[in-house]
């Protein structure tokens, strides 16, 4: 099991309030699954993919990931793990402006202190993988959207991870362009990534094999598309 969640609550408290974010929470996921979480806002799946992506701890509760117990890591046992094991895809891309597609794909490795003479083979060979081999010595702003989120997607590639977390990854992005990133995604899938997508739209989330659907901090369904 990839990913094994057990009775995981989530509170904030914001003054003297109390908000329970997540209830309870059991979920398996399993390697080279490809899930979607949808819910309603305030339904609880921001906190849980910042929980399964090792940005935050929970509560209460057990949370597994490749046979690790990161449920109460300290931030820099967290951050090892991000590292090593999850590449994110977010939204709004989060590319430095000023840097090559090349040099914004590199980044992890350079976190993790991968040699450079090794870098940058392992950054244009993610590049290539996503179609903008002829691209890589591009800046964001020479790019179109679907081009950037690409470059993202490339970078959440390059370390190898065991799990590739996407926020709304088309939610930036035309209908024609958001296709396009699924089919990436189905081909990454397709490849033996695991793949779990967070987002609001139907249509999106029947990419997936499989949809988690959140409401009030609980697992309301789980079911295969």
């Amino acid at each position: 099991m990839m990913i094994e969640l057990k009775e995981i609550n989530k509170d904030y408290h914001l003054g003297l309030e109390t908000v329970h974010a997540l209830r309870g929470v059991d979920l398996n996921i399993d390697n080279n699954e490809y899930v979607a979480i949808m819910g309603p806002s305030g339904s609880g799946k921001s906190t849980l993919m910042n929980l399964l992506g090792c940005l935050d701890t929970p509560s209460s509760g057990l949370y597994m990931l490749n046979g690790s117990d990161v449920s109460d890591m300290d931030d820099n046992a967290l951050a090892e793990i991000r590292n090593r094991e999850i590449g994110f895809v977010f939204q709004n891309f989060n590319l430095l402006p000023r840097a090559s597609a090349l040099h914004n794909v590199e980044l992890p490795l350079i976190y993790n202190g991968t040699p450079s003479s090794k870098r940058r083979d392992l950054a244009e060979e993610a590049l290539t993988k996503v179609g903008l081999k002829d691209r890589m010595h591009h800046r964001p702003n020479e790019l179109s959207g679907g081009q950037r989120q690409r470059v993202a997607v490339a970078r959440a590639l390059v370390n190898n991870p065991s799990i590739i977390l996407a926020d709304e990854p088309t939610g930036n992005l035309d209908t024609r362009t958001g296709d396009e990133i699924m089919d990436l995604f189905e081909t990454l899938h397709d490849n033996g990534n695991t793949i779990i997508l967070v987002t609001h739209e139907e249509y999106i989330a029947e990419h997936s094999d499989r949809i988690i659907r959140l409401r009030d901090g609980r697992v309301e369904r789980d079911e295969a598309v």
